[in-house]
């Protein structure tokens, strides 16, 4: 079974499924579908952590350059905020994630990364300055620049 699921884990999800409809419970490949399911919570929580990333750093677009701002960024800020708001109706567990001081600050080095060396971006802050708050407010865009 190891094989198989080293192989094409596609292929070896279905045998899996199979057992288990025929209750063959010692046929289980037990190791690698625990890491399976374990690997589930990871990709959701890695899928919430690059949308917060991609709304911070055009967050930080929208505040830092304003003669560029557009549709496109106020779309892809609202479309991000939609999408982290449905993936936590969707999997409520992830609010934790989201409590986590820790998670708004790899958000914010994150988005850093994504936006150095672009125009007019220096002296940003260590740490970000908007709250998670903030930054999933569908009416906010902006913070101290009096925009």
């Amino acid at each position: 079974m190891d094989n198989l699921y080293d192989d094409d884990v596609v292929a070896w999800a279905r045998q899996q499924a199979g057992l288990i409809r025929a209750r063959q419970w010692s046929q289980l490949d037990m190791d690698n579908i625990v890491e399976e399911i374990e690997d589930v919570g990871k990709s959701e929580k890695r899928e919430l952590q690059s949308r917060l990333c991609v709304l911070i750093s055009h967050l930080l677009k929208w505040s830092h350059q304003p003669a560029r701002r557009g549709r496109s960024w106020r779309k892809t800020i609202r479309e991000q905020r939609s999408a982290i708001e449905l993936d936590l109706q969707k999997h409520p567990s992830l609010q934790a994630l989201l409590a986590d001081p820790e998670c708004l600050q790899d958000a914010w080095i994150d988005a850093l990364l994504k936006v150095i060396g672009e125009q007019n971006f220096f002296d940003l802050p260590d740490t970000s300055p908007w709250t998670l708050s903030q930054a999933l407010d569908q009416d906010f865009y902006s913070c101290d620049r009096g925009d």
